[in-house]
């Protein structure tokens, strides 16, 4: 089975679209599966991270923005804005896709474990995530 989640986003940081993805699965009604998710942009990824304490998430933000600055003057493709080479450069190092276990209808996620797109852009818009569930 494949659908595809159309998940909004307000802008950069990472974004907790744990409950859209259990809900797909849900609907799918399968009992054992892997569930893969595949991100369509080349300005964003997907993450399997904390999902309790904020503050790892902020870590993260932090952390990615600091090793990957914007207005960077050795940057040639900005014709879409200092923010625009950056989240090419920040999707390139993370994960376009993600693969967890399905049992009993649900993600075998852990206690303290969401998925997260991870928005490398300032600007607020919609992002396509494929869902397929399959194996």
């Amino acid at each position: 089975m494949i659908t595809v989640l159309r998940c909004a986003v307000q802008g950069q940081g990472l974004h907790d679209i744990s409950a859209l993805v259990a809900n797909a699965v849900s609907a799918a009604g399968v009992e054992e599966s892997l569930c893969t998710l595949f991100i369509r942009h080349t300005s964003a990824s997907l993450l399997i991270q904390e999902n309790y304490d904020p503050s790892a998430k902020a870590d993260l933000e932090m952390w990615l923005n600091k090793l990957i600055p914007e207005n960077d003057p050795d940057y040639t493709h900005t014709l879409e804005g200092p923010d625009d080479m950056p989240a090419h450069i920040k999707s390139a190092l993370t994960a376009t896709s993600v693969s967890i276990p399905v049992s009993d209808n649900k993600l075998m996620l852990g206690t303290w474990q969401g998925i997260f797109l991870w928005e490398h852009r300032h600007r607020p818009g919609e992002r396509e995530v494929v869902v397929h569930l399959g194996g």
